[in-house]
């Protein structure tokens, strides 16, 4: 096992590894920007190196730094969390060739399911069902929208190197194709560095199910089961569950046939993430790869009982998978909340600022991973969450219930910081969600139905805007 890892992350994430590699008895190394000095993380490690400046392409994406910190600090491995570089090819490859072990999968895996056109290719090949349209990328605007028009609209274009829900944009008219193709196209140069798009059939009514994979270098391969991550605000996750509530379990066992297979077929080791779209019809479709943890790994460790990353550390050590597929039995029902420092009554609008109160929930099967503590200022700079509100219980009907509860109980208060703790409360009570018979479009939905009650009595305005207030004092 590795004497000491160096964590290239921030944030829960980060704080989230060095737990694990603080029970398994690993000495940790945490990074940080200038701006990061006083996060948790920083405090609790065995040993911190400010990597840079605020700006992530000088601090968290600058790999020199990184892998000079694990070099000088005699790390062994370098665990790189979720988001930054976790799926960059070139970073693996650089741990690599300098000694340190990669926690994730090796360079060349990361590089072929990373660009979402090979792995759409490579998948097929390995059987996996695709939704109709280009499996290589696009020459030009003319060929991507013969292709549009060939499978008919809506038609979503995807950045062939996109992540995180960023790089991809729905078009549901042909007169808006050619416009909206150079717009996602110099979005993902900018983003990515790389312009290159592709065109597939895009589900107005869909179910976004992923199905969580674990591989060794010894050609184990099992899934511990699915996750349901629906609840979407512009392809960015804000409520998952596992099990995915109201699916036929011989659909979800067939997901996960499908993703070892697909994992055996691309080589793959560690924690992995296949994302599938799932049809009115019960047909699922493959989506993508996800070659890292995740941001929602929690449900799936409540429903399983298993410390993902203690799981990722091991398999990256050489060890085998300490279980089978027989042993990976969920059992009850996890809910995740992503509470983020923004406010919905201004679109979502990011407002960091100094944490005045922060006192996260408690209770039975309550978890709480966040970064976030009472003096904490939690900076603009970076992704806007700031803490992931967990709850399991037998039931589905239980969890959420105990998930309201928590929301209610969370206190984070700041001049001028608001969350979005209340509008999941609206989410998880909508009735389209509590009987499972929401969609990729639940938040839009919820969002037309807060500003038509607003539009059609001032006197409702009015009392939906104390609610809110009142509320957001308490989130």
């Amino acid at each position: 096992m590795f004497s000491k890892v160096l964590i290239a992350n921030r944030g829960e994430i980060a704080l989230r590894v060095l737990r694990t590699c603080q029970e398994m008895g690993i000495a940790t190394v945490a990074v940080c920007s200038t701006e990061d000095r006083n996060s948790a993380v920083v405090e609790f490690a065995d040993e911190v190196v400010q990597i840079g400046p605020a700006p992530a392409r000088r601090s968290y994406l600058h790999i020199p730094a990184l892998t000079e910190a694990a070099l000088q600090t005699g790390a062994d491995a370098v665990h790189p969390g979720y988001g930054f570089l976790s799926e960059d090819g070139d970073f693996a490859e650089v741990c690599e060739s300098s000694g340190l072990v990669f926690v994730g999968p090796p360079s060349d895996v990361i590089r072929s399911l990373g660009n979402k056109s090979s792995a759409r290719a490579l998948m097929s090949a390995a059987g996996l069902p695709l939704l109709p349209g280009g499996v290589e990328p696009t020459q030009d605007a003319r060929e991507a929208q013969r292709i549009a028009d060939r499978i008919g609209y809506p038609v979503i274009i995807k950045a062939v190197a996109g992540g995180g829900g960023r790089g991809m944009s729905v078009v549901r008219e042909h007169t808006d194709f050619a416009r909206t193709y150079q717009e996602t196209s110099d979005t993902a140069q900018a983003l990515f560095g790389d312009g290159r798009v592709y065109v597939e059939r895009y589900l107005t009514h869909s179910r976004h199910v992923e199905i969580q994979i674990f591989a060794d270098r010894y050609g184990n391969v099992v899934n511990l089961g699915a996750r349901d991550c629906t609840v979407q605000r512009r392809h960015q996750k804000l409520v998952e569950e596992s099990p995915p509530p109201s699916l036929p379990s011989e659909l979800v066992d067939r997901m996960g046939e499908v993703a070892v297979a697909g994992a055996r077929a691309a080589g793959y080791r560690g924690a992995g993430t296949f994302e599938f779209l799932v049809d009115d019809a019960a047909n699922f479709y493959f989506m993508e790869v996800n070659c890292r943890i995740q941001v929602e790994h929690p449900v799936t460790e409540l429903v399983t009982g298993l410390d993902l990353v203690r799981e990722q550390l091991l398999v990256a050590a050489g060890e085998p998978l300490s279980l089978c597929q027989e042993d990976a039995v969920p059992r009850g029902v996890a809910i995740e909340c992503r509470i983020n420092v923004e406010d919905p009554d201004r679109d979502f609008l990011p407002t960091p600022g100094r944490l005045v109160e922060f006192r996260p929930p408690g209770g039975p099967f309550v978890r709480v991973d966040t970064h976030g503590y009472a003096g904490y200022e939690m900076p603009a700079t970076y992704d806007s969450l700031l803490a992931k509100l967990v709850v399991w219980a037998p039931t589905r009907t239980e969890a959420l219930i105990r998930m309201d509860r928590a929301l209610a109980e969370f206190r984070i208060r700041g001049p001028g910081v608001r969350t979005t703790a209340s509008f999941l409360r609206e989410v998880i009570g909508h009735p389209l969600f509590r009987d499972a018979k929401h969609s990729t479009d639940l938040v839009d939905r919820i969002l037309r139905e807060r500003n038509e009650a607003t539009d059609k009595s001032p006197e409702i305005g009015v009392q939906r805007h104390r609610r809110s207030t009142s509320q957001q004092r308490a989130s």
